[in-house]
């Protein structure tokens, strides 16, 4: 036989998984940013790619555009952030991407190869 788990009055069940923990960093104040959200998870995405591509010199132009479309939106992304989590992770994309720019300026530039 099942019993049903009886809760607190007022208190409703609290969502479980990665997405909701990342939720509650994100949005640590109660209130959703969906601006500042997007900008974090861009910037994130831009500076793993971009750290990622610097590995190989042949793909210097994607390390160096990305990385450097990630430090825009980065750095944008600082200026209109509203949580501590959000700044957090935006520090954390903002030196990949960073990184992975200026390994790709090291290693052909923006349009190495391309113009002139």
């Amino acid at each position: 036989m099942t019993q049903a788990v009886r809760r607190p009055h007022g208190r409703p069940a609290q969502p479980h998984g990665p997405r909701a923990l990342l939720g509650a960093v994100l949005n640590s104040d109660g209130k959703a940013h969906p601006v500042e959200n997007t900008l974090v998870a861009l910037t994130v995405v831009l500076g793993a790619l971009a750290a990622i591509s610097s590995l190989w010199t042949g793909l210097h132009l994607l390390s160096s555009w990305s990385g450097l479309v990630g430090i825009l939106t980065g750095a944008w992304g600082q200026f209109i952030s509203a949580t501590t989590g959000e700044r957090f992770l935006l520090i954390i994309g903002l030196g990949a991407a960073a990184l992975g720019f200026f390994i790709g300026m090291a290693h052909g530039g923006l349009f190495g190869g391309l113009v002139g």
